[in-house]
C-alpha cells in the first residue's frame, strides 16, 4: 500500500513548510515538492497542517485500582487516542510488592496483547526494589525493550518505595542505560492530613485537594532531584502541576544538572475551583488541579524548555465509579479522562491562543517523549525513514467536546461543552489509514508494541 499526501504544511520541532509525502508500507519514503510518483491513494492536505503522531507518554489503560478498573481497556483507549491524533501511547506496568517484574509484565500482557488499536510501550513501576528485583533491570532495558522505571514517592503500603530503594534503584538504572520517572509527592504528609481532614469529617472532594498542598508535590520533586544529581541517573517527573515544583527542577539547572519534566494538559487548562462543584469528584486525581498561577508557570515552563511533555495521565472511571467516594474524598478512584482531547486542546488554547508556536507544539506532543523514551526518530517526526504515523489537522475548524460525542469508554467529560479551535481530520498509523470521516478504519490488534532505545538524556 502507498499513500502520497499533497500539498501539506508540514510542521516538525523544528520545521515548517509545504510539500507532499509519499509513504510505502509503514514508513516515509520521501518528502518534497510536487513528487512525481504513484501511489495507491493520494489524499490533498492543501490548507492543512501535518504533524507527526501523538505521543502520551502518560496512560492508565485497563489498570486495577481499589477493587475496580480504570474503564478504558486497550482497544477503547488506543482507539480514542487515535481520533484525537495521538498514535502511540506508553502505560504503565505496576509490579505486586512481593512478586517479580517480570510476573506483572506477563499480567499487563494479558490484557493488551493483540487488543491494541494503536501502538504502545511500557514504563515498569518499580515497588519492591530488592536484590532479585535489581537482577532484572538489565533484562526489561537489554531485552525487553522497557527502558524507563517508575517511582511511586507516595501511596505507603502500595506503590510507595523509600529513598534507600530509590538511590539503589536509580544506580542500577543508570548503569545499564535507562532513566527513572518518578511520581514525586510527600506520601507521609498526603497521609498525614488526609487522616486529619477525615477526623475533622471533612469528606468532600474539596479536601482531595486540601490534603495535597503544593509544598508536598515541591518537597518531594526537591528530594528526588538531589538523589538523581546524586547518583548521575536520568530522571523524568510525570504529571508535574505547579510553581513549586517546578522551582526545584529551575534550581537545579544551576549546578548543570538536566530533568525532564512532563506536565498534563489538564493542569494547563483547569484549576482547584472544581472541587467545589457538587460533582466534583470527575477532577479527582493525583496531583490534583492546582491554582491559576501554576498555570501561568506551566505554560512559560514549556516556552522555556524546563517543561518538556504534555501528557494526560489518562485514567478513567465512570460516574458510578466515582461515586465509590461519594461520602469520603479518600475513596473516590483517582483519574482524569483526556486521551482523546489532548492535542485539540492543546491547539486550541496553547497554539491558537499564542501561548506557544506551531514547532514548541509538536515538540512537547510528539517529538520530545519519542527522544526521551527512546522511539526517535521511529516516532516523534516526520522524516524518511521514520514510521508514517501522520495527523492531518483542520487548524480552522471549530467543534465542541463532549460525552456524547467522545470515543473514550467514560460517561463524562472533564470538558464537556469547551469548544476548540482545530480538529483532526486524518490520521495515517504506520503507513495505515486509521481515522478518516470520523470512523476508525483499523482493527484492534493492529496497534504494535514498541520495543524502545537506551534514554537519550540529551534532547
Amino acid at each position: 500500500m502507498s499513500i502520497l499526501i499533497k500539498n501539506g504544511n508540514i510542521i516538525t520541532a523544528t520545521d515548517n513548510y509545504v510539500a507532499d509525502i509519499f509513504i510505502e508500507g509503514e514508513t516515509i519514503s520521501a518528502i518534497g515538492k510536487n513528487l512525481q510518483v504513484k501511489a495507491d491513494k493520494e489524499i490533498d492536505a492543501t490548507g492543512k497542517l501535518v504533524f507527526p503522531g501523538g505521543i502520551d507518554p502518560h496512560v492508565h489503560l485497563d489498570m486495577p485500582f481499589m477493587g475496580t478498573y480504570s474503564s478504558d481497556n486497550y482497544e477503547t483507549g488506543t482507539r480514542a487516542a487515535l481520533f484525537g491524533g495521538t498514535t502511540s501511547v506508553i502505560d504503565f506496568v505496576l509490579q505486586t510488592q512481593g512478586k517479580s517484574l517480570q510476573s506483572a509484565l506477563q499480567e499487563w500482557q494479558g490484557r493488551s496483547n493483540n487488543n491494541c488499536v494503536g501502538d504502545y510501550s511500557f514504563h515498569m513501576a518499580v515497588t519492591d526494589f530488592n536484590e532479585n528485583t535489581k537482577k532484572e533491570i538489565r533484562h526489561f532495558i537489554e531485552e525487553e525493550g522497557i527502558t524507563s522505571f517508575k517511582t511511586f514517592m507516595a501511596y505507603k503500603g502500595a506503590l510507595m518505595i523509600d529513598d534507600r530503594q530509590m538511590i539503589g534503584l536509580m544506580q542500577e538504572v543508570k548503569k545499564h542505560g535507562g532513566l527513572i520517572n518518578v511520581h514525586s509527592t510527600n506520601g507521609d504528609m498526603i497521609d498525614f492530613l488526609i487522616a486529619k481532614h477525615k477526623a475533622e469529617g471533612k469528606l468532600s472532594p474539596l479536601y482531595h485537594y486540601l490534603s495535597q498542598p503544593e509544598v508536598t508535590e515541591a518537597e518531594a520533586s526537591g528530594r528526588f532531584v538531589d538523589m538523581a544529581n546524586y547518583t548521575g541517573c536520568p530522571g523524568y517527573i510525570v504529571h508535574l502541576t505547579c510553581e513549586g515544583a517546578l522551582n526545584a527542577v529551575r534550581n537545579a539547572t544551576k549546578r548543570n544538572q538536566k530533568v525532564f519534566v512532563e506536565t498534563c494538559i489538564q493542569y494547563l487548562l483547569i484549576d482547584a475551583s472544581l472541587y467545589e462543584k457538587e460533582d466534583g469528584a470527575k477532577w479527582v486525581m493525583s496531583p490534583p488541579l492546582r491554582e491559576k498561577k501554576d498555570q501561568v508557570t506551566l505554560w512559560a515552563g514549556i516556552n522555556q524548555g524546563i517543561v518538556n511533555v504534555v501528557a494526560t495521565d489518562h485514567c478513567p472511571f465512570m460516574w458510578e465509579q466515582k461515586l465509590m467516594g461519594k461520602d469520603d474524598f479518600s475513596k473516590i478512584p483517582n483519574g482524569h479522562p483526556a486521551i482523546e482531547n489532548r492535542m485539540e486542546l492543546l491547539f486550541s488554547e496553547g497554539v491558537n491562543k499564542g501561548k506557544i508556536t506551531l514547532n514548541k507544539y509538536v515538540e512537547v506532543a510528539c517529538t520530545n517523549a519519542a527522544k526521551i523514551f527512546g522511539m526517535f526518530p521511529q516516532k516523534g517526526t516526520i522524516a524518511v525513514g521514520s514510521d508514517a504515523d501522520i495527523v492531518i489537522f483542520d487548524a480552522k475548524e471549530k467543534h465542541t467536546l463532549s460525552a456524547s460525542t467522545h470515543h473514550m469508554n467514560v460517561d463524562y467529560s472533564g470538558y464537556e461543552g469547551w469548544e476548540v479551535t482545530g480538529k483532526v481530520k486524518t490520521v495515517l498509523l504506520r503507513g495505515q489509514i486509521a481515522i478518516e470521516n470520523n470512523e476508525c478504519k483499523i482493527e484492534k490488534g493492529f496497534g504494535k508494541f514498541i520495543k524502545r532505545n537506551k534514554v537519550n538524556s540529551k534532547i
